[in-house]
C-alpha cells in the first residue's frame, strides 16, 4: 500500500500498468499492447472521475481548497484529453507522454501536505469566481502541456529529417505540418482560458477589497507568460515564422508558465486571507 486510501492506490497501480503497455506499444508498435493500455486507462479515468466527484462534494461548502484537488484535476484532465486523442487521432506518442505527465502529477500529489490549503475568498461570489478560476487555469495548463509535448516531438522529427536519420519512431509520428497545426489549435484554445482565469481571479480579488494583491509577483509573472504566448501567436500568424522557431517559443512559454506555477513561495496571491 502506498497510501491509506485504497482507491488512490488502485489508481496508481492501474495507471502504472497502463503506461507499461503504452510503452510496449511505443517501443515495438504492438496493437495488442495499445488496446490493453487504453482499456486500463479508461478504468483509471473512471476511478479518477469517481474520486474527483467525491472530493468536490466533500469540500463543496468549505472556504478553502487543497492543493491536492488542483493537481488531481490537472491529472484527470490529461487522462481525459489523451483518451479523446487516442480515439479520434493517431497520436500514440502524445497520448503516452501526456499520461507520463499525468502519472507523475498523481504520484507527486502524494507529497503535498494535507494542511496545504488555499483560501477561496471571504464572500460567496468571490468563492464562486475562484472555483471558476481553478477550473479554467487547470484546463489551460492541460492544453499547454499537450502543445508542449507536440512541440518537442516537432523538433525531434525536424532534427531527424534534417540529418536524414530515418527510424521506426519517426515513421509513427505525424507530419511536421500536422503537429504544427495541432500545437497552434491547442494554444488558441488554451490562451483564452488562461486569460479568462486570470481575469476571474483579479475580479475576485477586487470584490474582496484586496487591491494591493494586484501588485503581487505572481500577477506580473502570469501576465508575462500570457505575453509570451501571444508573441508565439504573433510569430505563427503574422510573421509566418518557421515551425522550428515557433515550437521553441511555445516550449519557452510553457517553461515560464510552469515556473510561475511553482512560484507560490514568492507570492502572497494564494494566501490572501492570512
Amino acid at each position: 500500500m502506498i497510501t491509506n486510501n485504497m482507491l488512490y492506490d488502485i489508481m496508481i497501480y492501474v495507471y502504472a500498468l497502463s503506461l507499461l503497455f503504452y510503452f510496449s506499444d511505443a517501443a515495438d508498435a504492438s496493437w495488442r499492447a495499445k488496446r490493453i493500455g487504453t482499456g486500463l486507462l479508461i478504468f483509471v479515468w473512471i476511478l479518477q472521475t469517481g474520486y474527483l466527484i467525491y472530493r468536490i462534494l466533500l469540500h463543496l461548502h468549505l472556504e478553502v481548497y487543497a492543493l491536492f484537488e488542483y493537481l488531481f484535476i490537472f491529472s484527470w484532465l490529461l487522462v481525459t484529453i489523451s483518451l479523446v486523442m487516442s480515439r479520434f487521432f493517431r497520436l500514440e506518442y502524445v497520448v503516452f507522454f501526456a499520461n507520463v505527465v499525468g502519472f507523475v502529477v498523481l504520484v507527486l500529489n502524494l507529497l503535498t501536505k494535507p494542511g496545504v490549503l488555499i483560501p477561496l475568498g471571504n464572500g460567496e461570489l468571490s468563492r464562486t469566481l475562484l472555483y471558476l478560476h481553478i477550473v479554467l487555469i487547470s484546463c489551460a495548463y492541460a492544453m499547454f502541456t499537450i502543445a508542449m509535448i507536440l512541440s518537442c516531438m516537432y523538433l525531434f522529427l525536424h532534427r531527424g529529417l534534417k540529418r536524414k536519420r530515418w527510424s521506426k519512431t519517426m515513421k509513427r509520428l505525424p507530419s511536421l505540418e500536422i503537429m504544427d497545426r495541432y500545437v497552434f489549435r491547442l494554444v488558441v484554445t488554451g490562451l483564452p482560458l488562461l486569460v479568462l482565469s486570470l481575469a476571474v481571479a483579479v475580479t475576485a480579488i477586487i470584490i474582496d477589497g484586496k487591491i494591493t494583491l494586484l501588485l503581487d509577483f505572481k500577477v506580473f509573472s502570469s501576465l508575462f507568460a500570457v505575453v509570451v504566448y501571444f508573441y508565439y501567436m504573433f510569430q505563427r500568424t503574422v510573421l509566418r515564422q518557421s515551425g522550428v522557431r515557433t515550437a521553441i517559443w511555445n516550449i519557452a512559454a510553457f517553461v515560464l508558465l510552469l515556473s510561475n506555477g511553482f512560484a507560490n513561495s514568492l507570492s502572497r496571491f494564494h494566501n490572501w486571507l492570512s
